[in-house]
């Protein structure tokens, strides 16, 4: 009990020396403490201190910068005032150029849409083209062939003047027509046997001997004789002198003595055409040559088959004739000559021949045509015993 007791009376005594140690403590904390925040109070006022005079050295700096800024500040506005202004009109002309790009685009596409839609058209007129080509018999290849033929016919009467490649068309044609078998081309052969027929009564001029005798006549254009006087043209035999037409008979025996006494030295010529001028050997050959020029025109339009340019030239070549050179034998048969080719029509009249071609190509109504005679005659037989009961 003793131990009990001294063990309590020691406890409470342990526990006041804790309760002093722990208020001393606190008590050095709060002097600490209270320190700390003077000195914080301090420092604080301190720096305020320190900057309301540093703000107030540094107003008077930041007032100019800030107008220097506020100065730059109005710079830069400007500047992108006139920047928007010219985006706002560089926007404008892209717009500009993307609607004409857009237009444009879209004209291309049209354009290339109806190319596509023509040659779609084509492409499918060739593929049904092709199907009936497919679809054709023996006959039917026969009977295009016959329409070829007839169409060369025509091309070679009308553009060429060829008789004889027309006649062998036509006969051609209408072998193709016999091998076909067709019922229906009966009245085309028809056609083509009139179209033989007056083919067989036209007349073709000889064009090569005409042309043989333009060249003929070119060659003796050198022998022609000049009307007018030149140095070095052949003298013509001396006449008589009463071969001219001289009304007196004293005028004759004057100038048969005259003619007697010059003889020999001097060639006395009458002539009715006036002499105007004596030309050059040069000017003399230079007439010959345009009379040679001018039957080439009458070839060129012989070959042509221009019968008004053919005739034109050839009374072109009588004028010259006429005027520039002498009316001897040479020229009078020269005359004679150039007036016989211009009676001449180069050019035949040919018949037309394109029925039979025209009936060709209506191939379907003649087709039909033909079934209806058929139907009717088939129908004629069954009426007769009706009406013969």
């Amino acid at each position: 009990m003793a131990e009990v007791i001294e063990e309590q009376e020691t406890q409470p005594a342990a526990q006041a020396q804790v309760e002093v140690k722990k208020s001393r403590a606190g008590l050095w904390f709060g002097v600490i403490m209270t320190l700390c925040i003077v000195v914080l109070a301090g420092a604080g006022f301190y720096l305020l201190q320190q900057l309301r005079e540093h703000q107030d050295a540094l107003s008077s700096q930041d007032e100019l910068k800030l107008i220097e800024v506020s100065k730059q500040m109005n710079a830069f506005q400007s500047q992108l005032a006139a920047m928007q202004s010219q985006l706002a009109t560089v926007d404008a002309d892209v717009t500009g150029k993307e609607a004409h790009f857009n237009k444009k685009l879209e004209e291309f596409s049209d354009l290339h849409i109806e190319k596509l839609e023509s040659t779609r058209k084509q492409l499918q007129e060739s593929i049904l083209h092709l199907q009936r080509q497919l679809g054709k018999t023996r006959g039917d290849w026969l009977i295009a062939d016959a329409e070829y033929l007839l169409s060369v016919a025509n091309q070679r009467l009308h553009l060429v003047g060829d008789l004889n490649t027309t006649r062998e068309a036509l006969e051609a044609a209408d072998q193709r027509l016999r091998e076909s078998g067709d019922a229906s081309v009966y009245k085309v052969r028809e056609q083509i046997a009139k179209e033989l027929a007056a083919l067989k009564t036209v007349q073709v001029p000889d064009i090569v001997g005409i042309y043989s005798t333009l060249q003929l006549l070119k060659e003796k254009v050198d022998n022609l004789a000049v009307f007018l006087p030149y140095a070095g043209k052949d003298l013509t035999p001396s006449k008589q002198i009463h071969e001219h037409k001289i009304p007196s008979e004293e005028g004759h025996d004057f100038l048969s003595a005259i003619f007697g006494q010059l003889e020999g030295y001097v060639t006395l010529r009458h002539t009715d055409q006036p002499v105007k001028e004596i030309l050059t050997p040069e000017e003399a050959q230079f007439i010959k040559d345009q009379l040679g020029v001018k039957l080439e025109m009458i070839k060129i339009a012989l070959v042509q088959q221009n019968d008004t340019l053919y005739k034109t030239a050839i009374a072109d070549a009588k004028r010259w004739l006429n005027e520039n050179f002498s009316q001897n034998n040479d020229a009078q048969s020269f005359a004679a000559e150039l007036e016989r080719l211009n009676n001449i029509e180069i050019r035949a009249h040919f018949p037309d021949i394109s029925a039979s071609l025209k009936m060709l190509r209506d191939i379907g109504k003649l087709r039909l045509e033909n079934d209806k005679a058929m139907q009717n005659d088939r129908e004629q037989p069954a009426e007769q015993p009706n009406s013969a009961q």
